[in-house]
């Protein structure tokens, strides 16, 4: 027996050993989980039998709470161990598939002989628990199979740094606990291990990618200095996948102190949410929250507005070309989110310190109590020097003082004694109890008649004053919506706050239009931020302290106020936010702009830059020919997996397009292809594809309101697709009537970079320009 055959041997029979412990320690541990179960259910049918209910007096009552409690605390006891047990029983059965995928041998400087270190997703002890047999991906030493060729290393932990020499590296692919490869390798990540997991077949769920973590990633991964981190990336270079990979770490690392409720992920849309759901309990770990800026936005305003979804903005851009005010439309949307107009309204808010805040005056019953003059004379009497959200506070107080003299008089109102007398037997009972149990008369005085009016008069009087109340302390009266029309109906203000260099030629046009939607109580997409910005700034921005990360996924999709708004909104947090300027596909994004917008929210010496050029998703032809398509493109590099060239083929009518495109999905599913996309510009042309072919073959529409990906063909718009990869994507028309414009490059390019393995592009005519850019032999022209 040849030595690599007797490595390979031994190899194999650690590999059953392990699984054989892993085996056992599910045996036990499902045991034991069990009679925890049965614990459970025990205790919960029988609470009561233990507990002593006594409240004769005070003693009594307080022993009978103390014995309540008591039981309460074994049962929640009793679940935590069950819900502990159920976690690593499922960590285990992840195991026992594939106990480990890596290993590296490692020799302290203090030490004589090396240590064989071993992988995986979490860490495994021996039987006396004395030994790890598999150690978490996420512990100090792990990183040194992540970041160390064979030769000296170090890593960090807790209490310093271990320095020593690695003497090897292994890679294994293991499944349903079979040894099947195993490399050795002088890199970080062995391309053999890589060509095996990027050769694989997308699914309908992002996967976890801890086996092939590259070097870069892993410095992200595990950065734990930096305030803000910043990751640009090319399309496919793993910038989310190293982002849940970094919430894993961070909740592995600080176990002690750090609960997945205290990450917050803002992706761009619901249908991703989805996509990535599985990753972080693949790893063991519970999910973060998941939202995004939209789901924000809808929760402060949506009571008051009917908010523009960012998707709709989206496809009005793409579709509206021939309507009225499309022009002055995408001219307000740069303006409103640049980072000048962000300063327009900075601006404006020091203005508003002196004068032009618009109130609305507190009425009840259609009669006005406080005038919206009263309210703003009051609030600019008081001292110029107490901020704006503060003198609201001073303005809340005074106005809570008023009501209570109106409550006073209001009790002698006809309309009182009116519901007195429509009072029912059981509301009277109810008002009279009520008042008895909080002892403000005995029964004896309730026989007053004169009281007994007074008092209910009183309670009913204060029940109709609640809600204004309540719009008080909530500052109701501020009426943000006339203060930001002001902006787009004062020709002087305007010219006081936005330089008459920064005012589009379009600007009286976007005003009539920002003021139109308005008066109907509707925002658009690209007014919501600055809007929201502006309510801020008067009230005093929202804080969530309790929130210790934040990740912000397709960063070049936000605008300078999104960005100032999470960052006020969870002050105590660190960020991450992940982005590529190749992907910009929203009408606002300007290159590096959002970038800029949130690294100056920070100091330069507590942010930290990775910029990742590789990109692993698509095939070596795929990544050459998409990298053309856009400026800079060259620095982007292919991952050396090799496969089919793209294709071009120009058609001439709808049903030849369909019929080439349902010919070309059987062969692609007959080659072994599961996740195939037809990727339309738009949902609109999406319905269209769709009525076109569904009657050819078996294949879902994925619309706007879809909330999760489906495995199997599907058609669906460019700008839902992004963030997400497909086995082969099949551009639906690429002709120069789809993507003719200069501002629909990025798009064009977001959709063709979704392909892993194939990548077809269909044209109705003549095809896009955007081809020009690509060399001819980078693709090939069906037929």
């Amino acid at each position: 027996m040849s030595e690599a055959d007797y490595d390979k041997q031994n190899e194999e029979q650690r590999v059953e050993q392990v699984v054989a412990e892993i085996n056992r320690q599910i045996s036990s541990l499902q045991e034991h989980v069990t009679e925890v179960q049965a614990d459970i259910v025990g205790i919960r049918k029988h609470f009561w039998d233990d507990v002593t209910v006594n409240f004769e007096d005070a003693h009594e009552a307080a022993e009978t709470y103390a014995s309540i409690k008591q039981q309460a605390e074994v049962l929640s006891e009793r679940e935590r161990v069950h819900r502990h047990g159920q976690q690593r029983l499922r960590t285990l059965r992840r195991l026992a598939t594939s106990p480990y995928f890596g290993r590296i041998d490692f020799r302290e400087e203090t030490e004589p002989a090396a240590e064989a270190v071993y992988l995986g997703i979490a860490s495994l002890l021996d039987e006396r628990e004395e030994q790890f047999l598999v150690y978490d991906w996420r512990a100090p030493i792990s990183s040194l199979y992540y970041d160390y060729a064979p030769g000296p290393a170090e890593y960090e932990t807790p209490s310093g740094t271990v320095t020593g020499e690695m003497t090897g590296k292994r890679q294994y692919v293991i499944r349903d606990g079979q040894l099947i490869h195993m490399f050795d390798t002088g890199v970080t990540i062995g391309d053999e291990l890589l060509q095996e997991v990027l050769g694989k077949h997308a699914d309908s769920q992002m996967k976890s990618i801890v086996a092939t973590i590259q070097k870069d990633q892993n410095r992200i991964i595990r950065n734990e200095h930096s305030r803000l981190v910043i990751v640009s990336g090319a399309a496919g270079s793993g910038k989310t996948s190293a982002a849940l990979q970094r919430v894993a770490y961070l909740l592995y690392r600080y176990r002690k102190t750090l609960r997945a409720e205290q990450i917050v992920l803002f992706s761009p849309n619901s249908l991703f949410n989805s996509y990535i759901s599985t990753v972080l309990p693949e790893l063991g770990e519970e999910n973060m929250q998941q939202t995004t800026f939209q789901d924000y936005a809808e929760h402060r305003l949506g009571a008051a507005f009917q908010l523009e979804h960012p998707l709709a903005q989206m496809e009005y851009v793409l579709t509206a070309m021939e309507e009225p005010g499309y022009a002055e439309r995408l001219e307000g949307i740069r303006l409103k989110t640049s980072p000048g107009f962000m300063r327009t309204i900075d601006d404006y808010a020091v203005l508003l310190k002196e004068s032009g805040i618009q109130f609305l005056p507190l009425s009840f019953q259609g009669r006005i109590l406080v005038d919206e003059k009263q309210i703003r004379d009051r609030f600019y009497s008081l001292d110029p020097a107490i901020s704006i959200p503060n003198k609201m506070i001073l303005v809340a107080k005074w106005l809570l003082d008023e009501l209570k003299k109106h409550e006073l008089a209001e009790r002698e109102q006809p309309w009182v004694e009116d519901e007195l007398e429509l009072l029912d037997k059981d509301a009277y009972s109810a008002v009279y109890q009520q008042l008895r149990r909080k002892k403000q008369f005995t029964e004896e005085t309730f026989d007053d008649f004169e009281r007994e009016q007074e008092l209910l008069s009183k309670r009913i009087v204060q029940k109709h004053f609640q809600p204004l109340r309540d719009w008080v302390k909530a500052l109701g009266f501020i009426d943000t919506a006339a203060t930001y029309r002001r902006l787009f109906a004062d020709t002087d203000l305007a010219e006081a706050v936005l330089p008459a260099a920064d005012r589009p030629a379009l600007w009286h046009a976007i005003c009539a239009q920002t003021v139109e939607r308005l008066e109907r109580c509707e925002l658009t997409y690209e007014d919501t931020p600055p809007f929201l910005y502006l309510k801020e700034k008067l009230e005093g921005f929202q804080t969530n302290n309790l929130v210790r990360h934040v990740f912000i996924d397709e960063a070049q999709d936000y605008s300078p106020f999104q960005f100032a708004l999470i960052q006020r909104l969870f002050p105590r947090a660190k960020m991450t936010v992940l982005g590529d300027w190749n992907q910009a596909i929203y009408a606002h994004a300007q290159g590096g702009a959002s970038f800029e917008a949130v690294a100056s929210l920070y100091e330069p010496a507590q942010t930290e830059t990775f910029v990742l050029t590789k990109s692993y998703r698509s095939t070596r032809p795929i990544v050459e020919f998409t990298r053309q398509l856009v400026a800079n493109g060259e620095q982007i590099e292919p991952f050396q997996r090799e496969g089919r060239l793209p294709s071009v083929t120009t058609v001439r009518d709808r049903a030849a397009l369909a019929d080439k495109i349902a010919h070309r999905i059987r062969e692609l599913r007959a080659d072994g292809h599961q996740a195939i996309a037809v990727i339309t510009k738009t949902a609109q042309e999406a319905q269209m594809a769709y009525e076109d072919l569904r009657g050819q073959l078996d294949i879902h529409l994925i619309g706007t309101r879809a909330i999760s990906y489906e495995t199997g063909a599907v058609v669906i718009p460019s700008y839902l697709a992004k963030g997400v990869e497909f086995d082969a994507v099949l551009i639906y028309d690429a002709s120069r009537e789809r993507y003719g414009r200069e501002s629909e490059r990025k798009l064009f390019y977001t959709a063709c970079t979704r392909a892993m393995h194939e990548l077809h592009l269909y044209s109705l005519g003549e095809p896009t320009p955007f081809l020009a850019s690509v060399s001819p032999d980078l693709y090939e022209t069906a037929e």
